[in-house]
């Protein structure tokens, strides 16, 4: 099969899908794999270095989708993209459709079929792509709250950790999975008094094991309203798979906080889970609402992007080998992952968000 593997195009987004070296697994398979010029530059990787592995250089994105029968990309396709995809094709990226009704009307109107790295679910609920991602933005979440919280990024002017003599700071997590584990784990480990929300007990007792500055607690309502109020950092990692992110935290609590408080609302992507979430880009990654600090990028690991392309390839090698084979959709959790095909959307999430 022709995989093409285009440069991503969103703003400061220098990730790419695949890595020379798995480029190298693919040629090694006997498909032939196309990547546009420069693709791999943000990521550390050279084009002689795609080369190497047995891939076309192509000189610009209408060549590499022009031979592509399957796109692999990071992001979403936007603006001029779309216009270069086709009916026959097979399009594996993020998609993040939920929140996004006129790219799902874009998508269908192409006619193509459109799999979503995030709803690749394996039989035991695992989503073994996102889930490195989760993990990236996670860790970025707490970083990233940590230094907005310092007076000239507009922050109350809090040491997180706290110090002798100093209290520490409070970070609460909403949604202990993967993404809010990661986040949790990074708070506690710089003292941060720390207090995750979770409904599944496995994950509260995993929060628990992080250490003795972290409790976690079933979202009762009344206990999620006092824990954001006293919130000095609130991060926000619920995810509905494939569907739109309920809005867990509204305006009225986010207005309890203290002025100069951060939120990072890393379920950005499917909407947000608080009410005050709306998307923003590394070229302008934060906005004031309620007198607290929002950063809410809708590609965190984007800023890391030699890491995450190091871990989203090689997590994404044998999901592209067998979608590239003729019985994929036979493949369980590719076959959930579908989003859109042939102008219709049959992810039943998706559906319902749509609906």
């Amino acid at each position: 099969m022709d995989i093409g593997i285009p440069r991503e195009v969103r703003p400061l987004e220098g990730r790419v899908a695949l890595s020379p070296d798995a480029c190298a697994v693919l040629a090694q398979a006997g498909h032939s794999v196309t990547v546009e010029q420069g693709a791999g530059r943000l990521s550390g990787y050279s084009d002689d270095e795609y080369r190497s592995a047995g891939a076309v250089i192509a000189d610009d994105a209408a060549s590499t989708y022009h031979a592509a029968e399957l796109v692999v990309k990071v992001k979403e396709p936007i603006a001029d993209e779309l216009g270069l995809l086709r009916s026959e094709q097979r399009l594996f990226c993020f998609l993040h459709l939920a929140p996004n009704p006129e790219l799902t009307r874009q998508l269908q109107t192409i006619g193509l079929t459109a799999i979503g790295f995030e709803t690749v679910q394996n039989d035991s609920g695992e989503l073994p792509l996102l889930a490195p991602m989760s993990d990236i933005a996670g860790r970025i979440a707490t970083q990233v709250g940590t230094h907005l919280l310092h007076t000239p990024q507009g922050g109350k002017g809090l040491l997180l950790g706290g110090l002798p003599g100093v209290p520490r700071g409070h970070v609460v997590v909403i949604g202990a999975g993967t993404a809010g584990g990661n986040a949790a784990l990074m708070a506690a480990a710089i003292g941060a008094q720390v207090t995750a929300f979770d409904t599944r007990r496995e994950r509260l007792a995993a929060m628990r094991q992080l250490g003795n500055n972290v409790t976690a607690l079933y979202p009762y309502p009344d206990r999620l309203r006092e824990a954001v109020a006293s919130a000095d950092l609130l991060i926000g990692a619920a995810l509905v798979t494939g569907g739109r992110t309920p809005h867990i935290v509204n305006r009225d609590q986010v207005a309890s906080m203290q002025a100069g408080s951060v939120i990072v609302d890393i379920s950005v992507d499917q909407g947000g889970c608080i009410e005050t979430t709306r998307p923003t880009s590394y070229a302008a990654p934060t906005y004031i609402e309620e007198d607290v600090v929002h950063f809410c990028v809708t590609n965190m690991p984007g800023a890391v992007p030699r890491s995450a392309t190091q871990a989203m390839s090689s997590a994404l090698v044998p999901f592209v080998l067998q979608l590239a084979a003729p019985d994929w959709q036979q493949h369980e959790p590719l076959r959930r992952a579908i989003n859109v095909q042939t102008g219709k959307v049959v992810h039943p999430a998706l559906q319902a968000a749509l609906d």
